[in-house]
């Protein structure tokens, strides 16, 4: 196989003359497919059958957290945002979006859903003590900066071990590149999204 080719693609490439050479064969005869692309379709073929399921469960729980269908959009509006870092990682550094760099998408999705949950819940305590939306909200952001950025670091850095093998490097660089941009997006975007939902208008400087 060339360099830069994975095995779907190069399958995928030689359709039609294995299509071509199976219609030349004896009655009762055909080719399968099989090694590696034929693991990987079943692979994914199991990990999709249950995506409905899991992603029913997480929205579950958010709501149980947050109870408010509101505060549950914001959190579902960042969440696949991560997917901007994920593809920008992997053109980076030339790595197939295959079936370990899902896994790491699915991963990365409850990364995401947690820090978002983090921030919003901040921003609910905040108002709970009775300020006004705006300073809740810009309270929140900076004072859940620190363990957000911290978390999301230390994920980062806990992944460049098995960043460069080759069957775990997608995996890896998904979650690298996805969760520093949403990290970003959580810090910025959603205090701005959360203001916008609200129509929150900034507080005009008082006048001397």
């Amino acid at each position: 196989m060339t360099p830069g080719n994975t095995p779907e693609s190069v399958v995928a490439a030689l359709a039609p003359t294995v299509a071509k050479f199976e219609a030349g064969l004896p009655s009762g005869y055909h080719v399968a497919m099989g090694g590696t692309v034929e693991e990987s379709a079943q692979s994914q073929a199991s990990v999709f059958a249950v995506v409905p399921l899991m992603l029913l469960i997480i929205v579950t729980f958010l709501m149980i957290q947050l109870q408010s269908f509101g505060r549950l959009f914001l959190v579902l509006s960042v969440a696949p945002m991560g997917l901007i870092g994920v593809v920008a990682a992997l053109l980076l550094v030339n790595k197939p979006l295959g079936f370990v760099a899902i896994l790491g998408i699915l991963a990365l999705l409850g990364m995401i859903a947690r820090n978002a949950v983090i921030l919003i819940d901040q921003i609910e305590s905040e108002r709970a003590e009775g300020k006004a939306i705006w300073d809740a909200v810009v309270e929140a952001a900076m004072s859940r900066f620190r363990p957000i950025t911290l978390t999301a670091i230390s994920t980062v850095l806990g992944m460049i071990p098995i960043a460069p093998t080759i069957f775990w490097g997608p995996m890896a660089y998904s979650i690298m590149g996805g969760l520093l941009v949403a990290t970003v997006l959580t810090l910025i975007f959603l205090p701005a999204l959360y203001v916008t939902c609200f129509r929150v208008s900034q507080p005009k400087p008082a006048s001397r």
